[in-house]
């Protein structure tokens, strides 16, 4: 399992996603902009799901036994 950098991670993506989701919820930001952080949270949004999506998968294949575990150090 690679190592991710903070700007990887899920709690990452969506704590930006939060802080786009305020700008945008001010309403007072010119149309160019607001467009820009539109995109942006539709992109990581779309991101996060993936994120999730994994990890549901992952816990999925581990609960019917797919995936073989290492119990010995």
């Amino acid at each position: 399992m690679s190592a991710q950098t903070p700007v990887d991670t899920y709690e990452a993506r969506y704590a930006r996603l939060q802080e786009v989701v305020a700008q945008l919820e001010t309403g007072e930001l010119p149309l160019d902009r607001a467009v820009a952080l539109y995109e942006e949270g539709v992109r990581l949004a779309a991101e996060c799901q993936a994120l999730l999506d994994t990890a549901e998968l992952r816990v999925q294949q581990l609960q019917s036994g797919e995936t073989a575990i290492n119990l010995e150090a």
